[in-house]
């Protein structure tokens, strides 16, 4: 009997893309694709799949929070972390969640099939990208992965074009507490001006271009 897939991912053409990739393997069936955490919970309850292929960064439910949701309904459903983000935060927010397997985006044509063989055999899986050794950080630069999760978020809505007063209204702080982290991250990332934060942002893939 083929292994039972469900798919989130709040992009369509992602999820499409994943969709049509995993339909190549014979011995696997994609069951339901959900845009949203909230959808996947709810499909993954009724469905009970074998494996649940998550988006880390989706708007209403994050990825820590759908899977934690679905360990509760869906108990013997594997979990793999799809993401763009390398950094071990989120890294560990998954894994401690639930998560068997953490697969980059863009390494997603390669790792993703490895990645749902490993958890369907009990194993866990981590694209090879991330556990590579690589160049360090270019001089004056610190990892993103120094940065807190909530330093993280502003610099990302900072690069995604927010002003400091909709930062605040989205994350629930004040604007003096943007501002704060703002002044955090440039000091612990050593760069000094909105457009260095930005083109840091892009480059280490923390947003979308």
């Amino acid at each position: 009997m083929p292994a039972t897939l469900l798919l989130c991912d709040d992009h369509t053409l992602v999820r499409e893309g994943l969709a049509a990739l995993l339909r190549l393997r014979t011995d696997w069936t994609v069951v339901a694709e959900a845009a949203d955490g909230r959808e996947a919970v709810e499909l993954a309850y009724r469905l009970q799949p074998d494996v649940a292929v998550l988006d880390v960064a989706m708007p209403g439910m994050s990825g820590v929070e759908t899977a934690a949701a679905i360990g509760a309904v869906a108990p013997q459903t594997r979990i793999v972390a799809l993401s763009m983000y390398g950094d071990a935060l989120y890294r560990r927010g998954m894994f401690e969640a639930g998560a068997r397997a953490y697969v980059l985006k863009n390494m997603a044509a390669t790792d993703l099939m490895a990645a749902i063989d490993a958890v369907l055999h009990n194993e866990t899986y981590v694209s090879p990208a991330l556990s590579a050794p690589g160049p360090g950080p270019r001089a004056g630069h610190c990892e993103s992965a120094e940065l807190s999760r909530r330093e993280h978020d502003v610099l990302r809505l900072f690069a995604e074009g927010r002003r400091i007063k909709e930062i605040a209204a989205e994350m629930g702080i004040s604007p003096k507490t943007v501002e704060t982290y703002r002044a955090r991250i440039g000091l612990k990332l050593r760069l000094d001006t909105l457009a260095d934060l930005v083109k840091y942002a892009i480059r280490t893939g923390i947003v979308r271009t």
